[in-house]
Protein backbone atom coordinates (compact mmCIF):
# COMPACT_ATOMS: atom_id res chain seq x y z
CA UNK A 1 0.00 0.00 0.00
CA UNK A 2 1.44 3.29 -1.15
CA UNK A 3 1.15 6.69 1.65
CA UNK A 4 -0.54 9.11 -0.17
CA UNK A 5 -0.79 12.58 1.56
CA UNK A 6 -3.06 14.88 0.72
CA UNK A 7 -3.88 18.44 1.53
CA UNK A 8 -6.91 21.01 1.18
CA UNK A 9 -7.00 23.69 -1.41
CA UNK A 10 -6.34 27.13 0.16
CA UNK A 11 -8.65 28.47 -2.14
CA UNK A 12 -11.30 25.85 -2.94
CA UNK A 13 -10.96 23.26 -0.09
CA UNK A 14 -10.76 20.31 -2.32
CA UNK A 15 -8.57 17.68 -1.59
CA UNK A 16 -5.46 16.76 -3.82
CA UNK A 17 -2.37 15.23 -3.78
CA UNK A 18 0.62 16.92 -2.06
CA UNK A 19 3.31 14.66 -3.97
CA UNK A 20 4.05 15.14 -7.63
CA UNK A 21 1.49 17.94 -7.64
CA UNK A 22 3.28 21.17 -9.10
CA UNK A 23 0.88 23.60 -8.12
CA UNK A 24 0.50 22.68 -4.73
CA UNK A 25 -0.72 23.87 -2.10
CA UNK A 26 -3.05 24.33 -4.14
CA UNK A 27 -5.26 21.90 -5.96
CA UNK A 28 -4.64 23.19 -9.62
CA UNK A 29 -3.42 25.74 -11.71
CA UNK A 30 -6.61 27.88 -11.87
CA UNK A 31 -6.65 28.39 -7.74
CA UNK A 32 -2.85 29.10 -7.99
CA UNK A 33 -3.86 31.79 -10.32
CA UNK A 34 -6.22 33.10 -8.71
CA UNK A 35 -4.74 33.46 -5.55
CA UNK A 36 -1.90 35.43 -7.01
CA UNK A 37 -4.57 37.67 -8.64
CA UNK A 38 -6.25 38.35 -5.19
CA UNK A 39 -2.45 39.21 -4.35
CA UNK A 40 -2.02 41.78 -7.01
CA UNK A 41 -5.28 43.48 -6.49
CA UNK A 42 -4.23 43.56 -2.71
CA UNK A 43 -7.08 41.85 -1.54
CA UNK A 44 -4.85 40.26 0.89
CA UNK A 45 -2.32 42.37 2.83
CA UNK A 46 0.71 41.57 5.68
CA UNK A 47 -0.46 43.35 9.06
CA UNK A 48 2.51 46.11 10.27
CA UNK A 49 3.44 49.17 9.87
CA UNK A 50 3.51 51.28 6.45
CA UNK A 51 6.91 51.56 5.65
CA UNK A 52 6.75 54.71 2.81
CA UNK A 53 3.59 57.19 1.54
CA UNK A 54 3.02 56.74 -1.81
CA UNK A 55 3.33 60.77 -2.27
CA UNK A 56 7.12 60.57 -0.67
CA UNK A 57 8.46 57.97 -2.74
CA UNK A 58 11.14 60.43 -3.99
CA UNK A 59 11.64 62.47 -0.77
CA UNK A 60 14.30 61.64 1.11
CA UNK A 61 14.42 62.86 4.83
CA UNK A 62 16.78 65.08 4.95
CA UNK A 63 15.34 67.03 1.92
CA UNK A 64 12.02 67.85 4.09
CA UNK A 65 11.55 71.62 4.74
Amino acid sequence: MTDRQTIRCPRCRQEALWQDNPFRPFCSQKCQLIDLGRWAQEEYKVPGQKLMDHDNLLEFPNERD
